[in-house]
């Protein structure tokens, strides 16, 4: 298993295949990804990297962007990645507009359970965020997902100050009559302007108390110590709180890989970046392949400390 210097194991990664998307959310962080580029991996060098990540004890997947389901081959990719048998779980984050067209053909491909992003049940508000009216689709995306059969489906809402903090409990209403897990992201500050980050950046531990008195049973999840609320109604609901929280950071175990092939050790800083795509297309062996893995694990460190 991976450790890096702070004692954190390292068993998931998180893979972003492209830049490139169909929407324009305001409050994108990108993945972290300061510069556009065209060099995206293909499906076999993916496979790589995730070989490489699992002979070292990696478990789990997750591919996202940019948004994933506007790659072409993106079926291929997860059937690559399913094809490795030391990988337990894939997963895929998407803003669910292409969604009811590529589900049924992503769980034959392996893809085991989706994050869908959803701010907002108004198509007004949806049209605001994204600058786009597919809000029809993703919903619709939403319940092809469930219907096939992949699980859980999560649904992400970024809680945005005077744009959808209001709809919270109708989210949570959503999310039990459509049986998904509804996750409350807190807004980052992270690729965005500052102006729009103070304007609707919103602390999310009212709404959490609020949870805790109501729910019939909390759960803590390994990864970041997020809690999970199981509410009277059926809803499932996860608080996801990264900005200045050091028991967020203190219990990450995720490791990134950008879209352009290299390695990640924290979703806020771009300053230890890991070539591993650059070595691989110029034939380095795999043991050089881990050392670079293992270069990055070691370059991990919480961003927000105690």
């Amino acid at each position: 298993m991976l450790i890096d210097p702070y004692g954190r194991p390292v068993n998931d990664i998180r893979i972003s295949i492209t830049q490139k998307c169909n929407l324009n959310c305001f409050y994108c962080h990108r993945e972290g990804e300061n510069e556009k580029t065209a060099k995206e991996m293909t499906p076999d060098e993916i496979k790589k990297i995730v070989e490489i990540a699992a002979k070292l004890g990696i478990k789990r997947v997750k591919i996202t962007g940019g948004e994933p389901l506007i790659r072409k081959d993106i079926t291929e990719i997860i059937e690559k990645i399913s094809s490795i048998k030391e990988i337990r779980d894939i997963s895929l984050t998407t803003n669910g507009v292409l969604l009811a067209e590529y589900a049924e053909k992503l769980r034959k491909a392996g893809l085991k359970r989706v994050n869908v992003s959803l701010d907002t049940l108004d198509p007004q508000k949806y049209q605001k965020i994204t600058g786009h009216n597919y809000s029809k689709q993703v919903i619709e995306g939403i319940i092809k997902a469930v219907e096939t059969g992949l699980n859980p489906v999560k649904v992400n809402m970024v809680v945005l100050k005077g744009i959808n903090d209001t709809e919270i409990w109708d989210m949570i209403d959503f999310s039990a009559k459509t049986n998904t897990i509804l996750q409350l992201i807190e807004f980052i500050p992270l690729n965005t302007p500052n102006l729009s980050f103070q304007e609707h950046h919103m602390k999310l531990d009212s709404i959490e108390e609020e949870l805790r008195k109501r729910a019939i049973k909390v759960i803590t999840r390994k990864l970041h110590a997020r809690k999970k609320y199981l509410l009277p109604n059926g809803a499932e609901v996860e608080i996801v709180k990264p900005f200045h929280n050091t028991v967020f950071c203190a219990n990450c175990t995720r490791i990134r890989v950008t879209s352009d092939g290299k390695l990640k050790p924290c979703l806020m800083r771009n300053d230890n970046l890991v070539d591993i795509l650059t070595p691989m297309r110029n034939n380095a062996n795999n043991k050089k392949l881990e050392e670079l893995f293992i270069k990055a694990v070691n370059l991990r460190e919480p961003f927000y400390k105690k």
